[in-house]
């Protein structure tokens, strides 16, 4: 369903305060107040039962009596009147309303059944609708302050939307004092109607803002936020805090603002898909904003570092390194020319320490000739407060050549008390400056980062040979009898139909079967127990490998069929998989997905066995993967480098696994019945990726059509 313009709703020409009061301390009068001082210039329509004169503007006494199709109402009146009040609304063509009221859905289920019936009034009269339970709306630019926060931000080209009315009031009272203003400031609230997704799409084609800050408890419609968020990360940057992120924090998320807080490896995995950059702490949120809203991207990843102290400028370049930019080697000419006018005992490579003693003139020289070296990309400039160095002066000698850089500029004036005059000078003057360097380095990256992200080519999906009919044949057959998990030997029937390697194997369901099976097959084989209430075999000691003649056939069918009786007398024992050996020395790897509430199939990998188990290297995507996911998901675990045989063994044919990954991929998307899936062990080696184990769990809710 099309959702209606948010034009009315951020650049209304009449605004309505329902619940307009002249009594100081209200919600209706802090509403009115705001407005009023905000400079809106258009029609401002208090509503009052009693009427009169509110703060100088003739109120009317019901909804009723306001001239059809206002652009935006702003609702602050008792639970009790609020749907009466929505209704009324519609009936006369509003186009937004602002609940500001609380009392919905955070409260229980008799809230949430009246947020419900608002939501599905003001989806009926195609109304916008933001809230209930939120803090309201700044569109400064356009004089609009619909919200009861306490005076007016600053004007500037930064929005911020927030699920956390309280947070929005730090926010906006923090941001007054450091001197950063605001395009767009929203209060979420319950997201009845309006959500992250709105707000992303408005924002991308909004001229007076150049970067989007969010904070989010949870995103309920995962997907739709994920399209909006990869379409504007290629445009602007979009910067989010995600809170509930530890079991903790979750819980308190829930009981917020009754939302359920989705896994948090989910959200950084969808953020990442998305371009979203995700920081965990407000202070990060605000310091990449200023770099952002004020700073030219850098070209590449390469950073020039000028400091008067060595400590400080070797470790901003390891802060460099480990985030993975580049501290290069300053070109002989670049080093020649700051022979010229730096002391003898200064160190001319990057980075540039020119001495405790430097002054305004040596900083201002060494930054314009480091910044005109073509290895360089980006200009740290780094200050500690020595008896000699001006403060003040630098501050302004940095700030005048960073103008005539034609490069980003960053500072950091490590210190407290004497070096905040020039703190402030700088950030006056548009140069991000932060504390330590660590927090500059961080910025950096994420402005380099995104820069990148904007230019990455579309990306190329594998179309991967599958016969789906096949695959849901199976999952239909393993519903019809009831299981919840599908049966090993017919999972791998699945991985067949989706063109897999899969080792040869047959079901045996007597000792003599298996070794039939086994001549069958070739030894040496493997033996595992089939049972579809066993899913770990190696709970039961499940599982015989390197079997190699009938007589070990035989006696392993009969240890393990019997240990898992005796074991888990409550599992239906099929008998045991007789399977073929994968090629000798190959690699254990596993992949595997689980479908997320918010964001669809989350897929995993990594190295098989304790890597996954203790170690828990193990990298993400969000389905469906391209390419370059593939290629980069392998690459991205610690033990990748085990893959490529460095320790002595065969090196794994990346190749054909990333092809597991893809299909993999593609059978989460193409079966929305299938719940979790997993290939554990896919064993690789150099010529083969075989799949040699397939766990299959169905979703209980979704039914194989």
């Amino acid at each position: 369903m099309a959702k209606p313009s948010l034009e009315p709703f951020f650049n209304p020409e009449t605004v309505a305060v329902v619940g307009a009061s002249s009594t100081p301390g209200k919600v209706g009068h802090t509403v009115m107040e705001n407005m009023l001082s905000a400079g809106f210039r258009g029609k401002l329509l208090p509503v009052n039962p009693k009427g009169g004169d509110i703060m100088g503007v003739e109120a009317v006494t019901s909804v009723e009596h306001l001239p059809r199709g206002v652009d935006l109402a702003v609702v602050a009146v008792p639970r009790r009147f609020v749907i009466d009040t929505a209704r009324e609304l519609a009936s006369i063509g509003c186009r937004s309303v602002i609940v500001i009221t609380a009392g919905f859905k955070e409260v229980g289920h008799k809230g949430y059944d009246l947020e419900q019936e608002l939501a599905g009034i003001c989806r009926d009269a195609d109304m916008a609708l933001l809230g209930p339970n939120c803090l309201g709306m700044i569109n400064s630019p356009a004089g609009v302050n619909a919200s009861f926060a306490a005076g007016q931000p600053l004007p500037g080209n930064i929005a911020f939307f927030s699920q956390s009315g309280a947070l929005c009031v730090a926010i906006l009272d923090w941001a007054r004092g450091a001197g950063i203003g605001f395009s767009k400031f929203v209060s979420l609230g319950n997201k009845a109607l309006m959500d992250e997704a709105d707000m992303l799409r408005y924002l991308d084609s909004d001229p007076e803002t150049d970067v989007i800050l969010g904070y989010v408890e949870n995103v309920e419609n995962g997907k739709d936020f994920l399209l909006r968020a990869e379409a504007v990360t290629r445009n602007k940057p979009v910067i989010m805090i995600k809170s509930g992120s530890t079991a903790a924090g979750a819980k308190a998320a829930s009981s917020h603002t009754g939302a359920i807080a989705g896994s948090d490896s989910a959200y950084g995995t969808a953020f990442r898909k998305a371009g979203v950059i995700r920081v965990r702490d407000v202070e990060s949120l605000f310091n990449l904003a200023l770099a952002f809203s004020e700073q030219p991207l850098p070209k590449g990843p390469n950073v020039g570092i000028v400091t008067n102290s060595g400590g400080p400028g070797i470790l901003a370049a390891d802060d460099a390194v480990l985030h993975g930019l580049s501290v290069p080697s300053l070109t002989p000419r670049t080093v020649m020319r700051l022979q010229e006018f730096l002391p003898g005992y200064a160190a001319f490579n990057n980075p540039v320490d020119i001495i405790g003693d430097a002054d305004a003139e040596r900083y201002a020289a060494t930054m314009e000739v480091v910044a005109e070296d073509p290895t360089v990309h980006s200009l740290l400039v780094m200050l500690t407060p020595t008896a000699a160095v001006g403060i003040e002066d630098t501050a302004k000698a940095v700030a005048r050549t960073a103008e005539r850089c034609g490069k980003p500029v960053f500072a950091s004036f490590i210190g407290g008390r004497r070096v905040g005059a020039g703190r402030k000078i700088l950030r006056e003057a548009g140069i991000p400056c932060y504390d330590f360097p660590a927090a500059a380095v961080e910025s950096i990256y994420a402005m380099h980062s995104h820069a990148v992200r904007r230019h990455r080519p579309q990306p190329e999906y594998l179309d991967a040979y599958r016969d789906v009919e096949r695959a849901r044949k199976v999952l239909r057959e393993s519903a019809a009898r009831g299981e919840r998990e599908v049966v090993e030997f017919r999972a791998q029937e699945v991985a067949s139909a989706y063109g897999l390697d899969v080792p040869g194997t047959l079901l045996a369901r007597s000792s003599e079967e298996a070794v039939r099976g086994a001549d069958a097959i070739g030894y040496p084989v493997a033996l595992k127990i089939a049972s579809p209430q066993i899913s770990h075999k190696t709970d039961v000691d499940g599982v015989a490998v390197g079997l190699k003649n009938a007589e070990a056939v035989a006696e392993a069918f009969s240890d393990i069929t019997s240990r898992a009786t005796r074991m888990r007398p409550d599992a239906y024992i099929a008998g045991c998989l007789v399977q073929e050996m994968a090629p000798a020395g190959s690699r254990e790897v596993i992949v595997g997905f689980k479908r997320d509430d918010q964001f669809g199939p989350l897929l995993m990998f990594g190295l098989g066995g304790v890597y996954v188990e203790i170690v828990k290297d193990v990298a993400l995507r969000l389905a469906p993967l391209s390419k370059q996911d593939a290629f980069e998901i392998v690459r991205e675990i610690r033990s990748y480098l085990l893959l490529k045989g460095i320790d002595g063994g065969p090196y794994a044919n990346f190749g054909k696994l990333e092809e597991v990954i893809l299909t993999m991929s593609r059978l989460a998307v193409d079966l929305p019945e299938v719940l979790e899936a997993e290939f554990n062990p896919v064993l690789v080696g150099p010529e083969r990726a075989v799949v040699a184990d397939v766990r299959i769990t169905l979703d209980p809710k979704v039914g194989s059509s």
